[in-house]
């Protein structure tokens, strides 16, 4: 059996690297790793590889930059000789990058079959181009690996077939498992002893100067009761010179490997974040969790997890950092599944 791995941009690394590890164990099993070059930062790409300890890609198709439209066409431009010429049974794709719909367009065209790892997610907001990028995914997968009960739900509501879902766990706390135990050695001696870990990168946060500018003044104010720790996204640090803001004052740091940035979410007395899948890391790791977003695809780090959704209330932000500096903080527990093993629960089904 031939598989072929589809990744593009941090995250996928994550959450691929465990199910290649997996996949490596059964004997007549052979893998392709086709990096689309989505993100082409190495901070953000190849050291991800050496981190995890994953083969280096087979395939890297160097797509880069561009519009959603353009991304999406190169990636599927570039990627569908190489399905031709490799021919593989299955196409594993991750995530909701662009990378990953592109793939499965691609696929499902040539009547080859696509497996998605983390199916089901949903934030029921399609102004976010990832929601668009789950939901066309997943309509064109033949197998739907879910990291928990809420992905199980949304795809029958959608009308999947249960037979085509398989519920594995979350395969990013495969690869946090793993490593915990070498991040903890990262020496932490230019850090404060407390601080608050920030990233930000969406585009609804980032891509408006006024809005970035309130949410910047916000970690501040914050800055002045508990050290800002802030490793800034490309994308982030491209708008804040664009706008012409000033943030000399927070602790600003290049972007970060997995190991040195999974270090710093440990050691943190609370995370500041826009992202996904941070979300699903201090859920595991119990480090309070203040989302800058209104909904999550990741409901279960906030009904089971140490997630709170502050929006754009940047008020709500403030009384729930209190709450946490008077150690009133959230406590979450580990979602059913997230133990490590969902890479070979993968496998596994893949395999029969």
């Amino acid at each position: 059996m031939h598989i072929l791995h589809v990744v593009g941009a941090r995250p996928n690394f994550m959450k691929a690297a465990p199910v290649v590890r997996a996949l490596g164990t059964w004997e007549n099993v052979r893998q392709t790793l086709v990096h689309t070059g989505q993100h082409y930062d190495k901070n953000l790409s190849d050291v991800f590889f050496s981190q995890l300890n994953m083969p280096e890609p087979d395939v890297n198709l160097e797509v880069g930059s561009g519009s959603h439209a353009v991304q999406t066409a190169e990636v599927m431009k570039r990627f569908e000789p190489v399905v031709l010429e490799r021919k593989p049974d299955a196409v594993l794709v991750y995530g909701d990058v662009n990378s990953t719909i592109a793939a499965a367009l691609v696929c499902s065209k040539l009547l080859i079959r696509v497996a998605h790892v983390e199916a089901g997610l949903r934030s029921f907001d399609r102004t976010m181009p990832e929601e668009i990028n789950r939901i066309v995914t997943d309509r064109l997968a033949d197998m739907l690996f879910t990291p928990s009960e809420d992905g199980d739900i949304n795809l029958q509501r959608e009308g999947i077939p249960a037979d085509k879902i398989y519920r594995v766990g979350n395969v990013m706390i495969d690869s946090l498992i793993r490593l915990l135990p070498v991040a903890m050695q990262c020496p932490g001696n230019s850090l404060p002893e407390r601080y608050a870990l920030v990233t930000l990168h969406r585009p609804s946060n980032v891509d408006d100067s006024s809005r970035l500018q309130s949410i910047l003044n916000s970690l501040l104010e914050v800055n002045e009761q508990l050290e800002v720790v802030f490793p800034v996204h490309p994308r982030t640090r491209q708008r804040i010179e664009q706008f012409g803001i000033d943030i000399e004052k927070l602790h600003l740091l290049a972007p970060l490997p997995y190991i040195e940035f999974l270090s710093l979410q440990r050691r943190a007395a609370v995370v500041i974040t826009d992202s996904g899948g941070i979300q699903e890391e201090t859920t595991y790791l119990g480090v309070p969790c203040l989302t800058l977003r209104s909904n999550t695809e990741r409901p279960v780090t906030v009904s089971m997890g140490t997630n709170v959704l502050v929006g754009q209330d940047l008020g709500l932000l403030n009384s729930e950092l209190a709450r946490i500096l008077e150690g009133k903080a959230k406590r979450g527990s580990i979602p059913p599944l997230w133990d490590g093993h969902a890479g070979e629960r993968i496998a596994e089904a893949l395999h029969t």
